[in-house]
C-alpha cells in the first residue's frame, strides 16, 4: 500500500514527558525477550517485544516530530507499517514481566497503556472485538449485555447482604454473570465467619479495566467516579475484591480519575481471609486431597506488588491454599514476580484470541510439569483463559479459585441458585459430600452474548 498523504501524524498526547524519556531509555539488552509470554509463542514476531516496540515508536515519531521533519517537512506514515505496529502493540497482555526484568527500569505497563490511546486517537486501534468494549459497557454497565438489576441474582436467599457497611464485597461482572460459583463461595465464607458485609448491587458498575488496557478511555472516568461515589455512599472502609482485574483498577486507575478523597482501603479477599485464618476463625471440615499449584494473576501480582507489597500480592493466596487440609502445594517454576501470564490480559483474548489461547496452553504445560491436579488463581479472567487452554490441549488439570477451595473444605453449600444466568455458567467445581470432595466441570448450556470473550 502506498503512503497515505492525508494520514494523521502519530501524537503523544496520552504520554507523560517521563515516558518519552523511557522510550529512549531502552538499552536494547534483550532481557525482556527472554521472559515475554507472547513472544514465547510467537518467536517469529520480534516486533511484539518491548525492545522492538520502543525502537519502532521512535522511528514513527521521528517522521513527524524530529528536527529533520521540522526543517524539511514531515513524512507521511505508511498505512501498512502502522497496521503492523498496531498489531504488535496490541499483541501484548500488559503483564508487566518486561518491566520486572528491565535493566533500565522502564515502567513498561504504563508505557504500553499510554501508547495505545494515541493509536486509538489516530484510528489505528483497537483491534478485533476490543472495539465492542465501550459500547457494551456504556449501554449496560457490564460487558455481558446483562441486566444491572440482576447483579445479585446468584446470592443464596439465606445470605444477608447489607445495603451499607464498613466492609463491602465488590464482586465484579464476571462473578456476577459468568462465574457465579466464585460469588457464591465468597458470600458463603463471609457469612460463615459472621462478617456483616454490603454489596452495591445494581450500583456496582463494571470496573472498566478493559477500556484502560486497550486505550479506550472515554468510558473510564464515568465508571471510576460512579463506583468510588457508590462505595463512599455505602460507608465502605474496606472493599474486598475476589477479582484481580477489578482490584487493580480500583487501586491504581480509579484514583487517577477521581477528584476527591477516597476513604476506603482496597484489599484482596485472600488477604482478608488469611487474617481470619491466623485468628483461628476458619474451620475446615473436609480435606482436599489434591496436588494444587497457584497461578499469580498479573493484575494482583506485578501490577500491585510495589503499591500493596509482595506479601499481599504473592503470599496471601498461597497461605490460604496451604492452610487447607490435605492439599499438596507445588509452585510452578515461573511464579510470583516472574510468573508466566495466562495470555488473556491487555484485551488480547478479545482482540487476538488465538494468541491468548497459545499463551494459556503454555501456562497449562507449566502446571503439568509440577503434576498439578488443580491450578488455583484469584482472577476470573485467568481462570477462563486457562480453562480454554486446558480444553484445547486436552489436559486433565482443573482450574478453580482459591476462595472456592476454601469454601469446599469448610463444608459450605456452594449450590448456585437458579437464575437467568445459570445457563451461561462454565467452570470447574468441587462437589463435596460429608467426607470428601470430587472435581467436576459445569458445562455451559447456552453460548450467551459474550461478544468480546471473557477478557480484560
Amino acid at each position: 500500500m502506498a503512503d497515505n498523504k492525508e494520514s494523521k501524524p502519530l501524537m503523544t498526547g496520552f504520554m507523560m514527558s517521563t515516558q518519552l524519556l523511557e522510550v529512549d531509555g531502552c538499552n536494547r539488552c534483550q532481557e525482556c525477550m527472554k521472559w515475554c509470554p507472547t513472544f514465547a509463542v510467537r518467536p517469529e514476531r520480534p516486533g511484539i517485544t518491548p525492545m522492538y516496540k520502543n525502537a519502532r515508536w521512535r522511528e514513527l515519531m521521528a517522521k513527524s516530530h524530529s528536527l529533520r521533519a521540522k526543517i524539511f517537512g514531515a513524512k507521511p506514515l505508511n498505512d501498512d507499517e502502522m497496521k503492523v505496529f498496531t498489531e504488535d502493540t496490541y499483541s501484548c497482555t500488559t503483564c508487566g514481566v518486561c518491566g520486572t526484568v528491565c535493566e533500565a527500569g522502564i515502567k513498561t505497563v504504563e508505557l504500553w497503556e499510554a501508547m495505545r490511546p494515541n493509536l486509538v486517537a489516530r484510528g489505528d486501534g483497537p483491534v478485533g472485538k476490543q472495539s465492542f468494549f465501550p459500547k457494551l459497557v456504556k449501554a449496560d454497565r457490564n460487558p455481558y449485555q446483562a441486566k444491572q438489576e440482576e447483579r445479585l441474582c446468584w446470592v443464596p436467599k439465606d445470605i444477608k447482604v447489607q445495603e451499607s457497611g464498613e466492609i463491602v464485597y465488590f464482586a465484579g461482572c464476571t462473578a456476577a454473570y459468568r462465574q457465579q460459583a466464585l460469588g457464591v463461595a465468597t458470600v458463603r465464607i463471609l457469612d460463615n465467619l459472621g462478617v456483616p458485609f454490603a454489596m452495591l448491587g445494581k450500583d456496582e458498575w463494571c470496573c472498566a479495566s478493559a477500556m484502560v488496557r486497550t486505550g479506550q478511555r472515554d468510558v473510564m472516568a464515568e465508571h471510576a467516579v460512579h463506583n468510588v461515589d457508590a462505595l463512599k455512599d455505602a460507608g465502605a472502609k474496606n472493599v474486598l475484591f475476589a477479582c484481580a482485574g477489578c482490584l487493580r483498577n480500583a487501586a491504581v486507575d480509579w484514583p487517577l480519575w477521581y477528584e476527591g478523597y477516597i476513604p476506603y482501603e482496597t484489599m484482596p479477599l485472600s488477604v482478608y481471609l488469611r487474617e481470619r485464618i491466623r485468628k483461628g476463625d476458619v474451620q475446615y471440615k473436609i480435606p482436599l486431597n489434591y496436588s494444587v499449584t497457584y497461578h499469580d494473576p498479573c493484575h494482583n501480582g506485578r501490577h500491585l506488588m510495589h503499591l500493596k507489597g509482595k506479601d499481599w500480592s504473592f503470599e496471601a493466596s498461597r497461605d490460604c491454599i496451604t492452610s487447607i487440609p490435605g492439599v499438596k502445594f507445588r509452585d510452578m517454576v515461573r511464579n510470583r514476580a516472574l510468573q508466566r501470564c495466562c495470555g488473556a490480559g491487555g484485551g488480547v483474548k478479545a482482540g487476538i484470541p488465538d494468541l491468548a489461547l497459545d499463551c494459556a496452553k503454555m501456562r497449562v504445560k507449566d502446571g503439568e510439569e509440577v503434576s498439578a491436579e488443580i491450578m488455583a488463581s484469584t482472577c476470573p479472567f485467568c481462570r477462563r483463559n486457562i480453562m480454554d487452554g486446558r480444553n484445547d490441549a486436552k489436559s486433565d488439570i482443573k482450574v478453580l479459585d482459591v476462595v472456592e477451595l476454601m469454601a469446599a473444605s469448610m463444608g459450605l453449600d456452594m449450590t448456585i441458585p437458579e437464575n437467568p444466568y445459570t445457563k451461561f455458567q462454565e467452570q470447574d467445581v468441587l462437589v463435596c459430600g460429608p467426607a470428601e470432595c470430587k472435581l467436576d466441570t459445569v458445562e455451559r448450556k447456552e453460548p450467551g452474548k459474550d461478544l468480546v470473550g471473557e477478557a480484560h
